[in-house]
């Protein structure tokens, strides 16, 4: 049975690799990711993760894995920063602080869904302008909720974090396998 990434992330593709799962085709859906008025972080990561999957061209029988993940600092959705300015704001709002992570993944095959969501807590220490120019100068934030990518240079600016670092990252790893599992991909080998 075909394998399909609804991602174009290569943080994902390299998540996947890391349980033995290589995709056999990679078709990144195109929907408006716009939040809803007054849409919450963990709603509106679920809903972007099932939009995602249903948005996927696939046959009956292939099994579609999509993601979203979704950075929040209270009811505020820190979502992939339009440039260099909307990203200095969003790395001042959470320098200091602590924010949660949702990442939301949902597998399809043959009409039904299996959906779960990961939510963690990071803690970004103070930064400081200089620090902030740098890693804009890095170009590490592009594409990036939140702004940041903690297996990145942005690393050294997270001294804490509880929950899935790989959910952080972009994709639960423990979570994801068990929804393969559930949509019949032979992960440990062996007929599904």
């Amino acid at each position: 049975m075909p394998f399909i990434l609804g991602s174009g992330s290569p943080r994902r593709l390299d998540l996947l690799a890391q349980i033995g799962v290589t995709p056999d085709a990679i078709r990144a859906p195109d929907i408006d990711e716009t939040p809803n008025k007054g849409e919450l972080p963990r709603p509106y990561c679920v809903r972007m993760a099932r939009e995602k999957v249903a948005a996927v061209s696939a046959g009956p029988e292939d099994i579609v894995l999509c993601a979203d993940t979704t950075v929040a600092l209270g009811r505020r959705i820190l979502g992939k920063p339009a440039d260099a300015e909307e990203a200095r704001t969003f790395l001042r709002l959470l320098s200091g602080r602590r924010h949660r992570v949702v990442t939301a993944v949902a597998v399809a095959r043959g009409g039904q869904i299996w959906q779960r969501d990961v939510l963690s807590q990071v803690r970004m220490k103070s930064l400081s302008e200089a620090e902030i120019a740098a890693y804009l100068a890095s170009d590490d934030w592009r594409g990036k909720a939140g702004a940041y990518a903690i297996q990145g240079p942005a690393g050294a600016f997270v001294p804490w974090m509880s929950g899935s670092f790989s959910a952080v990252v972009g994709l639960p790893l423990a979570e994801t396998a068990s929804l393969l599992v559930a949509a019949g991909y032979p992960l440990y080998g062996g007929a599904p």
